[in-house]
């Protein structure tokens, strides 16, 4: 298994090291003035189950299996969103200056979901982009889709993409990039804050 760290909040750890005697589940509820996230711990014996529940789909997003003995962890990634039909991705012929830069069209439809996307992609220096996309495993459709494009030049990254329904034309989502600065970035932008604590799965 690849090596897995996981960052947990240290509140959440301390509900898990109350609970060891305890078998059953236990549901929390985070509320901010722009969202609630609801956590479910299902607890038996040194086995602890976490299930983050998605505030908008109701379903599992995300589990972590943590057992307190052997102080392994363990991340399960559902599925995220089954694409129906089929993906048909396409170089075009187009080229678009984005952000100074110039982009090729790639465009990628699916008939049954009756959606296009058409990305503006430049080449050549964005190497971390296609693998943090398909790491972080968004379940949005311009993520979903980009992860169709087949052979794509190193260090590519769209600058601009449409989504479009294909009945109507019409404009479903738009992602642009907005500004690009190239320079040092300080040590202290990647740095962890503090009252986070870091687990290792090997």
């Amino acid at each position: 298994m690849n090596k897995i760290k996981l960052l947990v909040a240290s509140l959440s750890l301390s509900a898990i090291s109350i609970a060891q005697s305890y078998e059953g589940s236990i549901e929390f509820k985070m509320e901010t003035s722009k969202d609630t996230t609801t956590n479910i711990y299902y607890v038996k014996g040194n086995d602890v189950k976490l299930d983050q529940i998605g505030r908008k789909s109701g379903k599992v997003e995300g589990s972590f299996v943590f057992n307190t003995e052997t102080n392994e962890i363990k991340f399960v990634n559902p599925v995220r969103t089954m694409i129906k039909g089929t993906c048909v991705s396409s170089k075009g012929t187009n080229t678009k200056m984005v952000q100074g830069q110039k982009c090729t069209e790639y465009i990628v439809k699916n008939t049954e979901e009756n959606t296009q996307i058409t990305y503006w992609i430049v080449s050549g220096k964005y190497d971390f982009f296609a693998p943090v996309v398909k790491m972080w495993n968004r379940k949005d459709k311009q993520s979903i889709y980009f992860n169709q494009i087949k052979d794509l030049p190193k260090g590519s990254m769209p600058l601009l993409s449409e989504e479009k329904s294909l009945s109507d034309g019409k404009i479903v989502s738009k992602l642009e990039v907005s500004k690009i600065t190239k320079g040092g970035i300080d040590a202290s932008k990647l740095t962890i804050p503090a009252e986070y604590k870091k687990f290792e799965q090997k």
